[in-house]
């Protein structure tokens, strides 16, 4: 059994001071049950909590640490950077090599701006793509997650999908009516629709793949139909790729299946774990961002020097080492040596794409939103528990993704693979008993 004595003692205070006890919903172990781990230290890809339990993590700080926790070279790098100052509110060199690093690697961007966090990147997109066309509505696909901002939370993945509230309170409706919301993968609903409001709308925001209901693969000819379809009625297409950026291809989703948008949403990865976000695409339209033109955005933070040196050493040692290849092959064998012995169970559904899967506790295959939520919740809260006693951590969460980095070692990964197994034929054992 793990120690849990001081995680329950820290939630325990936390929640006399902090909102549910956490500063992000999915952190409190709602949809898993058990007390939410505190977390003392990481490295490489292992993790402690502050019972000094070990586990080897499969979160990544849900994404950008694909080089592992404190990273060597990186940590050399912002502790140097940080011995100068670490915010000053003002320009430094550092945000222009940045700029041009994300420029060269990402043939859809000539601009950048960078910002604190992946909703405030998507925030300040759409605002930008309702300026650039003079049109108001947005629209997004169920089950797709970006950020907490008002309009988008309409069908949204995610936590808010962990919680069972798609939608939020204090969003007035006037915001939701102009979000337009279909099914991810559904090409023919995506036309049927522009022929009939296609001159309202100013953008399609998709995460190329889906990650915040669950790892969703897009079908075939989808992402390309959407930059055949914006294309045409004149509307900008978003790619938010704050999970999928620089994730499965140094360029990103957008480089892997050879599909350019006109405005692409970073987070995460581009600040090597600290926070970090950035909206980018062409002139033209990057241009209408102040002080170049008349769309207000602005932040004390933004290019703050630490998450800048963070994130461009990140991309540097990426650059470099070129491991997308070697990695994503790595993972996907992971994968399928985990898919060949609990396919026959006939209870689960496993979605992978180069290092990021979920194992949804549904017999069906996963496509969308409505075929995501199919799945078996309390049969993942089981596994989950199952898997944190054998010193694995997984997403405390059926609709979110699983990461794995460049750190795990291949010792770890057996020992995970061996316990991921057991814990589903657990699981089904309880379930169909």
């Amino acid at each position: 059994m793990l120690k849990r004595k001081k995680s329950k003692n820290y939630f325990k205070s936390a929640k006399q001071f902090l909102v549910g006890g956490v500063n992000s919903p999915v952190r409190a172990f709602k949809s898993v049950g058990g007390v939410p781990l505190f977390i003392k230290e990481g490295k490489g890809d292992l993790i402690w909590d502050e019972d000094e339990n070990c586990y080897i993590d499969f979160v990544s700080s849900w994404g950008p640490l694909i080089l592992g926790h404190a990273h060597p070279q990186v940590l050399q790098r912002v502790k140097k950077r940080m011995a100068h100052g670490f915010s000053f509110g003002a320009s430094t060199q550092i945000e222009i090599k940045m700029a041009q690093t994300l420029v060269h690697a990402i043939p859809s961007i000539e601009k950048v701006r960078f910002v604190s966090s992946g909703t405030e990147a998507v925030m300040s997109a759409l605002r930008l793509a309702r300026a650039y066309t003079n049109r108001d509505k947005i629209l997004k696909f169920s089950g797709c997650y970006h950020g907490h901002s008002d309009g988008l939370l309409v069908k949204a993945g995610s936590g808010a999908l962990t919680l069972g509230i798609p939608d939020s309170l204090g969003v007035p409706e006037s915001y939701s009516k102009q979000t337009l919301v279909l099914p991810y993968n559904d090409l023919d609903s995506v036309r049927d629709l522009f022929v009939k409001q296609g001159n309202e709308i100013a953008a399609v925001i998709v995460e190329p793949i889906a990650a915040n209901m669950g790892v969703v693969l897009p079908k075939q000819g989808f992402l390309q139909g959407l930059r055949e379809i914006t294309a045409q009625s004149k509307a900008l297409l978003i790619f938010d790729e704050v999970i999928t950026g620089f994730r499965i291809a140094y360029g990103g989703a957008q480089t892997y299946f050879n599909v350019q948008p006109d405005i692409t949403c970073f987070g995460k990865i581009i600040g090597g774990g600290f926070p970090v976000g950035a909206f980018a695409g062409k002139k033209e339209i990057l241009s209408l961002v102040a002080p170049d033109g008349p769309v207000y955005q602005a932040g004390t933070l933004s290019g703050n020097p630490v998450a800048m040196e963070a994130g461009l050493a990140t991309l540097e040692i990426l650059k470099k080492m070129n491991p997308y290849a070697n990695f994503n092959k790595k993972s996907e064998e992971f994968v399928h040596s985990i898919k060949k012995e609990v396919e026959w169970l006939n209870f689960v559904s496993i979605n992978a794409i180069g290092s990021i899967f979920t194992i949804f506790f549904t017999p069906r295959p996963v496509t969308d939103y409505d075929s995501a939520k199919t799945s078996n919740t309390k049969a993942y809260a089981k596994f989950f528990q199952f898997l944190l006693e054998e010193g694995i951590y997984f997403p405390p969460s059926q609709f979110e993704a699983v990461f794995l980095s460049l750190a795990h070692k291949e010792l770890n990964l057996s020992k995970a693979k061996k316990a991921i197994v057991n814990a589903i034929f657990k699981t089904e054992r309880i379930f169909h008993a």
